[in-house]
């Protein structure tokens, strides 16, 4: 594990780094996708920056949500210095969820305020999830965060500043198990995109076929989870307990789609 690298005199944590990378490679596809499909790439890239601000509110937020007792502490600060540092501890943390709901949000509500074609925008934009992710589970094994649970089979870091936790303490590399998934889904999913002109079945359907297949592989991967800071619902972890909620939500919006479809007589 490397949390930080040294450039140019300046420390830089790599998880910023993997991050920066992954969105940039997600921004290059999402742009290049678009201008083969004919639309344009700068209505894309605008997309994306609002997309990932909803990215950052939405995990912030969520987090905030699993960790009431520091935020109701954030009421009691002494100064402002102990404002900042409370509401650091409140709202410092971040949930993929809330991240993934909130950049889903601030993107459909951008491409409807540009008018859009909502549908062909996010087949374009979907793989894309993935792709980042990909990246950011790689800097989250770099940073020591979303560590795994204690097992033979994993690494021991030693004298991580940022994630103390981690130290001297051989954990299963859960987040580079995270991290090829998610690589194996945006290359799905990108096959899918390529298939999606020929099968009009398959267009505006990726986002639906995304969240299912990412909240399976979510819900059985938190048992390999050894941190626990995000809280527990009904003795699972939040993100197993928002991952059934997402297969349901999926499951009748699918169902409501079937009902709705026109039907051809033969």
């Amino acid at each position: 594990m490397l949390p930080t690298i040294t450039l140019f005199g300046k420390t830089i944590g790599t998880y910023v780094i993997m991050a920066l990378i992954g969105g940039l490679l997600a921004g290059v596809y999402a742009c290049r996708a678009a201008a083969k499909r004919g639309q344009d790439d700068n209505d894309i890239i605008v997309v994306l920056l609002f997309a990932a601000l909803g990215c950052l509110l939405g995990g912030h937020l969520l987090y905030a949500l699993t960790n009431l007792p520091a935020v109701y502490q954030i009421f009691f600060a002494e100064s402002f210095t102990d404002f900042l540092r409370r509401a650091v501890t409140g709202f410092g943390g971040s949930v993929f969820y809330g991240g993934l709901f909130g950049g889903i949000a601030a993107a459909a509500l951008t491409m409807h305020i540009k008018r859009m074609n909502i549908a062909l925008c996010a087949d374009i934009l979907t793989p894309a999830i993935p792709l980042f992710h990909a990246f950011a589970r790689v800097g989250c094994f770099l940073g020591g965060c979303c560590y795994g649970i204690e097992s033979p089979l994993g690494f021991a870091a030693h004298g991580n500043p940022l994630v103390p936790a981690v130290n001297d303490v051989s954990r299963f590399p859960v987040q580079l198990l995270e991290a090829v998934l998610n690589a194996v889904l945006f290359l799905v999913l990108l096959r899918l995109y390529s298939q999606s002109r020929q099968k009009p079945a398959l267009q505006g359907k990726l986002l639906l076929i995304y969240l299912p297949c990412y909240a399976v592989m979510r819900f059985f991967i938190e048992f390999l989870r050894g941190d626990e800071i995000r809280g527990f619902v009904g003795g699972l972890s939040t993100s197993q307990f928002i991952s059934l909620l997402l297969l349901v939500t999926v499951a009748v919006v699918w169902l409501l789609g079937r009902r709705s479809a026109p039907r051809t007589s033969a």
